[in-house]
């Protein structure tokens, strides 16, 4: 047997050899990022749980589309629906909304559970709009029900006031942040693990997955569910920050819009390529949203320009000039004195 896989390029190999660069500095980021708090403004603070739950929904799209292959558009039913469990479960229960963030990521993993079979009938475009009807069927209901406050919405202004004021935004700070480097790491380890070559393989050819005994559906199912629980938390996190919600803007399709053209523009089957696609948002949302209409013009044009220029997304632009990797998440050794194969994914 030879010292490497025919196919793996050697670049894949050095990433594998030497100490992974994307993990340390990740750390690093947090232990730095865990003391905002104490100097940070409560605007500042505001943007970064902003940027840090779209970051968890893009990493968790990413995971769904770019590495197994399930594109969806319907993503914004399980930020909806992680939002409305904490809402809920905070007004109805008292329980401290800080905990009640993970119900609503639970809440959303349940429906995903209780979806699946329904949605995993579907292919390709189909499964997309499926997805989407998931949303609207949700938005529906709430609307429809008083108890969710309807059209008119809730709000979590009586539920914190048992939480000291300067104790709010620095909670669901500290909460995203856990939450964030959680999703990142998860999703590295994942997709270096046996499991992960299976997802790929899942995207890349269904029939050749299964005639090598993967499991298709256990594996569709599985980074479904695992997608739903964290967009769920997304969701939650995104609207303790703002104390209130509607169906509205909860389950707006906007959501899947903005997921899409953040991990396409970064690129799309990188673990890399979310961290670009948010910060190249932000930025065009903080320079241009005063320009009314002419922000999400530019917003098309600039996705437009990737897409046609930089398939590969920003980031694999970077890395192809750079010869960098943070989070190599691809490549498969076989080595000797192991006597297996050893995946890299």
């Amino acid at each position: 047997m030879s010292d490497t896989h025919p196919h793996v390029p050697s670049s894949d190999l050095w990433q594998i050899k030497k100490p992974v660069a994307g993990p340390v500095i990740l750390l690093f980021a947090t232990l730095f990022c865990s003391f905002l708090p104490f100097f940070g403004s409560t605007g500042t603070l505001r943007l970064m749980i902003e940027i840090m739950a779209l970051m968890i929904m893009a990493q968790a799209w990413n995971l769904l589309a770019g590495f197994t292959g399930f594109v969806s558009i319907g993503q914004q039913a399980f930020i909806g629906l992680g939002a409305y469990g904490l809402f809920v479960t905070s007004i109805e229960t008292g329980l401290n909304p800080f905990l009640a963030i993970f119900v609503g990521g639970f809440v959303a993993a349940l429906i995903g559970v209780l979806s699946a079979p329904a949605l995993f009938r579907l292919r390709g475009p189909y499964f997309a709009i499926g997805t989407w009807v998931l949303a609207e069927l949700f938005k529906i209901i709430i609307l429809n029900t008083q108890k969710f406050g309807s059209g008119s919405g809730l709000t979590l202004a009586r539920v914190l006031q048992t939480i000291p004021k300067e104790y709010r935004t620095s909670g669901t700070y500290w909460v995203a942040l856990a939450l964030t480097v959680f999703t990142i790491y998860m999703v590295y380890f994942l997709l270096r693990s046996r499991f992960g070559l299976a997802v790929r393989t899942v995207r890349d050819n269904e029939a050749s997955a299964e005639s090598v005994g993967v499991n298709i559906r256990r594996i569709k199912f599985i980074v479904f569910i695992i997608a739903a629980f964290l967009t769920g938390c997304a969701g939650a996190i995104t609207y303790l920050n703002t104390m209130f919600i509607n169906p509205y803007a909860s389950f707006s399709v906007e959501w899947s819009a903005l997921l899409i053209f953040i991990v396409i523009i970064g690129g799309i089957g990188t673990i890399e390529g979310p961290f670009i696609g948010v910060l190249l948002y932000f930025l065009l949302r903080e320079l241009l949203s005063d320009f009314g209409t002419w922000y999400i013009i530019t917003l098309g044009i600039v996705a437009i320009a990737v897409m046609l220029f930089v398939p590969g997304g920003l980031w694999g632009l970077i890395s192809k000039k750079f010869n960098i990797v943070l989070f190599p998440a691809g490549a498969i050794v076989l080595r000797k004195d192991e006597g297996s194969n050893r995946s890299g994914m």
